[in-house]
């Protein structure tokens, strides 16, 4: 018996999506059709590439593609299970204890993407009993992963230091763990999260201490180590997460700290114990992506350099770039509709770069999020400059 047509009870997904499109919020997926480079093709067109997370160029680095090819030829396409049953190939400890010696920790564990590490490292370790400190503007992973925990969630402020060793000390005596939680690079404003402060409010009041570095692996510290070691924290963090998919350019997440929490998140983090390890080839390229960041710091170097170019272009030409202090920079608009607007048009100029509302970031608070590589030349991002300059005045963003 068929179903008749005007019976789909899908039907509200597709009225939101044309209030969306009425609205001019509506996104579509553009399509990458070259390798994830400063300069790459998309849609058919040509363009300069900032709105990639690729820093350091590495997704086209030879010495990883050349990793990768050897094991794919050595250990094949998969690795044929989960960790806990028959997946964890050699490759995986070798990139593990790479990262632990990297991040001077005791232990590292992988996860299959960064979301994952956050999501399953939190929900893991806390119980309902327990307390969470979040920053407001921590990202989604870590917010699923204090929902998952069923842990009582306390917020504050973002980066109001005094805020979180309030809520600290309001919480000494309550029975349950505390764990005190920020994002090390925050994703949408670029701005460095307070972690000497943080650290001293966890050590007083006896509170885990966790940082994503996902935005800060590969951009801040020696060779890329991370905000601990950009403020010299290392032996006060409890547990530190960190992404292969940035600035590593490859695929997956990491949680590094002492050697019972990475045991103990073998045997209870869930997307540890319920998702296939990864590809060998991914595992060789993110380890020979180690070997970069310690073989060319130049890299890192340039990096700032570009940031810190573009940066001061679009200051000079009259647009907010926020409270940015990474290559994340910003540039405010307010209005959604205008943030998608000011993304499709610069996209027609030959510059990708993504509009950002509401969810993703609060109402009133849109943007068109640019991120520079280090392998962008100075006439790659004057196009950019350009082409923001061109379509910031018809649009009347700037004078």
């Amino acid at each position: 018996m068929s179903i008749p047509s005007t019976s789909n009870p899908l039907l509200y997904l597709r009225e939101q999506l044309d209030d969306w499109r009425a609205a001019g919020t509506y996104q579509r997926l553009r399509i990458l059709e070259s390798a994830s480079a400063a300069e790459a093709r998309f849609d058919g067109k040509d363009v300069v590439n900032l709105a990639s997370n690729n820093y350091l160029g590495l997704t086209t680095h030879p010495k990883l593609k050349e990793a990768a090819i050897a094991a794919v030829r050595e250990f094949g396409a998969g690795s044929g299970a989960v960790r806990t049953i028959s997946g964890t190939m050699r490759i995986h400890m070798q990139l593990e204890e790479r990262i632990a010696a990297f991040k001077n920790v005791e232990a590292c564990v992988v996860f299959q993407s960064g979301f994952a590490a956050n999501a399953g490292t939190v929900s893991a370790i806390l119980t309902p009993e327990d307390h969470i400190i979040s920053d407001e503007l921590n990202h989604a992973s870590i917010i699923d992963g204090c929902r998952l925990s069923r842990a009582k969630i306390h917020v504050f402020a973002h980066k109001d230091v005094a805020a979180a060793e309030r809520i600290l000390g309001e919480l000494d005596g309550v029975p349950g763990r505390k764990l005190l939680i920020t994002d090390g690079v925050f994703s949408m404003d670029g701005d460095i999260g307070p972690l000497p402060g943080l650290v001293e409010a966890a050590e007083k009041h006896g509170a885990i201490m966790m940082i994503d570095d996902a935005h800060s692996s590969g951009v801040l510290g020696r060779n890329g180590r991370g905000t601990v070691d950009h403020f010299g924290l290392h032996g006060r963090v409890h547990v530190q997460v960190g992404t292969l998919s940035k600035a590593i350019g490859v695929l997956g997440g990491y949680v590094c700290g002492s050697r019972d929490l990475i045991e103990f998140l073998y045997h209870r983090a869930r997307p540890f114990l319920f998702s296939t390890s990864h590809p060998p080839a991914v595992a060789a390229a993110c380890l020979a992506a180690f070997d970069v960041l310690e073989q060319e710091p130049e890299r890192i170097e340039q990096l700032w350099d570009n940031a810190r170019y573009l940066k001061a272009g679009l200051s000079g030409l009259g647009f907010d770039t926020g409270i940015s202090e990474t290559p994340i920079t910003p540039v405010m608009v307010g209005d959604a509709a205008l943030a998608h607007q000011l993304s499709r048009e610069l996209f027609a100029e030959g510059v990708l770069a993504t509009g950002i509302g509401f969810p993703t970031v609060a109402k009133g608070r849109a943007r068109v999020r640019t991120i520079v590589a280090s392998t962008h030349t100075k006439a790659e991002l004057d196009r950019a400059l350009e082409a923001f300059a061109k379509v910031g005045k018809k649009l009347g963003i700037v004078p």
